[in-house]
Formats: C-alpha cells, sequence, structure tokens
C-alpha cells in the first residue's frame, strides 16, 4: 500500500485526489496540507511514501521550498511536484529541488496513478513533454562540453548507469549484476558525482542522450 500526503491550497483539488487514491487498491491519502510549511511537519510526522506537492501556493511556502527542505530531512522521499506550468523553468527547479517527478494537473488520472507507482518505487517520472524539454536542454549543456564525462566512468558505472535509466531499483541492479545492494549505491554515488549529477530525471536524460537505452533524440 503506498502512503501519500497531498500538499495543495486547493481543497477541491485535495478532495478529487483523495477520492480518486483511495478508490486505487494499493494507495491510500494518509493526510492532507494547504501549504508548504504544514506538508513539511505532516511528512516528517506521518512519514508518508509519495508526497503530492502542488507547485504554487500563495500563502505559507511554495512546492519548490518545501521539496528542497524535505528532501534535506528525509533524502528518501519521493515526491511528486503537481503544477499545471509546462514550463522547463519549472521543470529544472524541481529537479533541483529534489523531486522524482512532475506531472501536469491536466494530465489523465491514469498517468497520474502511473507517476505515483513510479516514484514510490524508487524511479523517476517525467510527463512526455518535459522529458524532450529536458533531453535537449542536455544535448545543448554537452555541445558546449570540451570533455564528455561518459568516458571518466567505469565498465561497472557504465552498467549501473543504463539500469538506473531503465527503471530498476537499487535491489535490482544488485542482483542483476550479482553484487551488493550498498555497492550499487556506491558506484551510483561515483557517477552521479563524474557526471556532476544529483537526480535520477538527469541520469535518465543523460542516459537517453547517450543512447543507453536503445532509443535516443
Amino acid at each position: 500500500m503506498i502512503k501519500i500526503l497531498l500538499v495543495d491550497d486547493h481543497a477541491v483539488v485535495r478532495m478529487g485526489l483523495t477520492m480518486l487514491l483511495n478508490n486505487h487498491p494499493d494507495m491510500t491519502v494518509i493526510g492532507e496540507a494547504t501549504e508548504g510549511n504544514e506538508g513539511i511537519k505532516k511528512a516528517l510526522s506521518l512519514k508518508p511514501d509519495v508526497v503530492i506537492m502542488d507547485l504554487s501556493m500563495p500563502h505559507g511556502k511554495d512546492g519548490l521550498a518545501a521539496t528542497a527542505e524535505l528532501i534535506q530531512q528525509m533524502p528518501q522521499l519521493a515526491i511528486l511536484i503537481l503544477t499545471m506550468h509546462d514550463d522547463e523553468e519549472y521543470l529544472f527547479r524541481a529537479i533541483q529541488a529534489g523531486a522524482s517527478g512532475c506531472i501536469l494537473k491536466s494530465a489523465p488520472q491514469d498517468e497520474l496513478i502511473a507517476a505515483i507507482q513510479s516514484v514510490a518505487e524508487g524511479n523517476a517520472y517525467l510527463h512526455p513533454s518535459a522529458t524532450k524539454k529536458l533531453i535537449t536542454e542536455y544535448m545543448e549543456t554537452l555541445k558546449l562540453s570540451n570533455m564528455d564525462s561518459y568516458s571518466l566512468l567505469s565498465v561497472r558505472e557504465k552498467e549501473v548507469l543504463t539500469l538506473i535509466a531503465k527503471g530498476y531499483s537499487n535491489k535490482e541492479i544488485a542482483e542483476m549484476l550479482t553484487i551488493s545492494v550498498k555497492t550499487v549505491e556506491t558506484h551510483k554515488g561515483n557517477l552521479m558525482e563524474k557526471l556532476q549529477m544529483k537526480t535520477r530525471p538527469e541520469l535518465v536524460a543523460y542516459a537517453l542522450k547517450k543512447g543507453l537505452l536503445g532509443y535516443g533524440m
């Protein structure tokens, strides 16, 4: 059962999401908050698996600030940003804050359910247009670089990067490569440092650009 905390300043939105998610057999809404500060307090006390965080909340702390603070205190927490803004500025700021994913408020119900399941499993989730924008941005960034950091990765780090980008959890990667979870985490930390990345969405975009998934832009 995926335990979910809703943080949104609109009561109607929270009501609709609660009804939708509580009707799903594998999900339950364990709490609600109307702004970032309240969301932080409830997340710390209720310990949800996933926080659905509204990006724009005019009263109190906004979604980006709340996300950044929560990730500092609960690094393993999955935060799914819910926004009406299909804008790359908001997308990159959400990723930099530590969010596990970003989805539009206009997204179909099935897409929202899939996004929650994905981030709850430790994966990244970005809506399609966001993925394209992220990849485009990294392509432009890499064009400006004189050295491809990919060459700095060891063979094992490249294997771990590919499997992370394909959506496998640390435990699954450990089993596939016949190594410990701790070793996977070490490889992941090393490759993220070499690539100067902090989040799974960044790794996914990079892997797509490199063609590690068999397709790319």
